[in-house]
């Protein structure tokens, strides 16, 4: 028996996470299940970000950084939340 037997790829479980930074604090925002889809979602709050820039100046909040990264599933933080779009409430980084 010389044959090659092809056994079925395990599951890919990568997600792509946009992820929320302020100063060294960095909290997993939203996960999506294409690259494609997590860089809308970040553009999308940035754009929140530059149309509340006003508030967040006056509220002595900075204002959070977006990046997109690849996250196993595994690696999600138990008990994770979306994130809102500005990144926190009652003016705390959440």
């Amino acid at each position: 028996m010389s044959e090659v037997v092809a056994l079925p790829r395990a599951r890919d479980d990568t997600m792509w996470a946009v992820i929320a930074s302020i100063g060294k604090l960095s909290k997993v925002a939203n996960i999506y299940p294409s690259r494609a889809a997590a860089l809308e979602d970040r553009a999308w709050r940035e754009a929140q970000v530059a149309a509340h820039s006003t508030f967040l100046s006056g509220s002595r909040q900075p204002p959070p950084r977006y990046s997109v990264a690849p996250m196993r599933r595994a690696d999600l933080p138990r008990g994770w939340q979306p994130l809102p779009a500005l990144g926190f409430l009652r003016g705390q980084f959440i």
